[in-house]
């Protein structure tokens, strides 16, 4: 047997009202906000906020492996599940696989992980998506798209939807792509991706998946379908008999947009927020082909902090066209001060403890705590003398700040430095996100949270930063 322990999403602190981008060009506004990932963000760290939420407290030694899927992963040619997997904590022999090039590997991800897992080749698997896709400025996509990360915890047992099983069909369509050579998402003309690819293709895949499970439509308790936009969300429910009330799960089009790959995992979080013991769950994605998956509620529910509800109440609103086009790199704004330093690949190894786990020191001899990891003991003098301990999951409230003005981006030029005090006694020193630099005082609450400092070196160069709790 295998089924979904637990499912976490991740929505962006920042949102933008779609009157702000058509304004911009002069054209009309589709109604609502889209999600935007901050300038510190891309498709891995919100992947990797997901996952946290989602593995919560659990014994993170049970992960037998982590999937990724994206199709805006932050690299080319490097593995980003291996290093999630490191930023996570997991064990090294996890088996680690990247998802890509369609808008559904991230359903392919969770169908292949509950696959193996009810063969028997793994316990539990940890299946995670982000995405950040680039639009044409000006087009329908750019108001629709969104930015955000998803992850689901499959396991063999204490699972609280069973996986009954799934349908998938692929179809080579040109209809939405992007060369290795381009930034902008391209599409063909809309009537025929919808008529000829998500409409057709995602009714054969619900319509056989039923017919395999000897259910109609009227058997299914949710239904959690992303779409590119609200009417093919609408014609796709009417189609497949769907459109009962309260059977589809909000489509978050309204309030986060569309997050593809990422999305179906979004949904099924969405679900199980509000999920009952009995419910069939029908969850299903479009892309170069579409699948869809059959769960039932056999167990208990676990809620993963923060909800969606409560992330979308939490968030800012981002007010400036001409700033969202610089976070998304399509203008390039008057750079500011150079880093003075020179990054170093095998140095970024070395300490890959610390940099990237988040580890700590606690001394064996007074039981002093240190971020960084230090081998002497800035109490007791002992050397190497300590165990390793991990702070990511800690809470923690602002010992002190400052503000500068200078030192960052030009499109965000604030900077809130600051000493957290993090519930272990060790005090973390690092940059806070996430925040409104008015509003920063002394004994905030913050988590930490992990982001992209910046390109040097030729490679992406990630560290933690402490934010304000949603």
């Amino acid at each position: 047997m295998a089924g979904i322990v637990s499912a976490a999403a991740y929505i962006p602190f920042l949102k933008m009202d779609r009157k702000i981008m058509a304004s911009a060009w002069g054209r009309g506004a589709m109604p609502g906000y889209r999600s935007l990932a901050g300038s510190d963000e891309d498709s891995l760290t919100m992947a990797a906020e997901a996952a946290a939420a989602c593995l919560g407290a659990s014994e993170r030694e049970g992960v037998d492996g982590v999937y990724f899927a994206s199709t805006t992963a932050p690299y080319r040619e490097k593995q980003s599940s291996s290093l999630l997997a490191t930023i996570l904590d997991l064990r090294r022999d996890v088996q680690a696989v990247d998802f890509g090039n369609s808008l559904r590997s991230g359903l392919s991800a969770l169908r292949l992980a509950l696959d193996s897992v009810k063969a028997g080749s793994a316990d539990r698997l940890l299946v995670t998506a982000g995405e950040q896709r680039i639009a044409y400025p000006k087009s329908d996509q750019e108001q629709m798209f969104g930015d955000g990360g998803g992850a689901a915890l499959v396991g063999a047992d204490g699972e609280a939807l069973t996986y009954l099983g799934g349908y998938g069909l692929s179809d080579d369509i040109t209809d939405i792509w992007r060369r290795d050579e381009d930034r902008y998402v391209k599409t063909w003309e809309a009537r025929f991706i919808n008529t000829e690819g998500y409409l057709a293709l995602m009714k054969e895949a619900i319509g056989r998946l039923l017919q395999q499970q000897g259910l109609s439509a009227a058997d299914i308790s949710r239904a959690a379908i992303p779409a590119p936009d609200g009417r093919s969300f609408a014609a796709l429910l009417k189609s497949t008999g769907l459109d009962g009330d309260g059977v589809a799960t909000d489509s978050l089009l309204g309030e986060a947009g569309y997050c593809g790959a990422a999305h179906p995992l979004l949904l099924l979080a969405s679900v199980m927020e509000t999920a009952k013991q009995g419910d069939k769950v029908l969850l299903a994605a479009y892309g170069d082909g579409a699948e869809a998956l059959l769960l039932e509620v056999t167990g208990e529910v676990a809620k993963t902090s923060p909800g969606i509800d409560q992330q979308l109440a939490s968030r800012q609103e981002f007010t400036s066209y001409a700033r969202f086009l610089s976070f998304k790199d399509i203008v390039e704004p008057l750079p500011g001060e150079p880093f003075r330093l020179s990054p170093s690949a095998s140095v970024t190894w070395r300490e890959r403890d610390s940099l990237l786990r988040c580890h700590g020191s606690r001394c064996l001899e007074c039981g002093e705590v240190s971020f960084p990891i230090q081998r002497i003991c800035n109490q007791c003098r002992s050397v190497d003398n300590f165990e390793p301990v991990r702070l990511s999951g800690e809470a923690g409230e602002v010992f002190t700040y400052s503000q500068d003005n200078l030192a960052g981006r030009p499109d965000d030029p604030v900077i809130v430095q600051t000493v957290a005090q993090m519930a272990s006694g060790a005090r973390f020193y690092g940059l806070m996100t996430d925040c409104d630099p008015a509003q920063v005082e002394l004994g905030m609450p913050v988590k930490l949270t992990l982001r992209k400092l910046h390109d040097l070196g030729g490679f992406h160069n990630y560290f933690w930063k402490c934010r304000p709790l949603r």
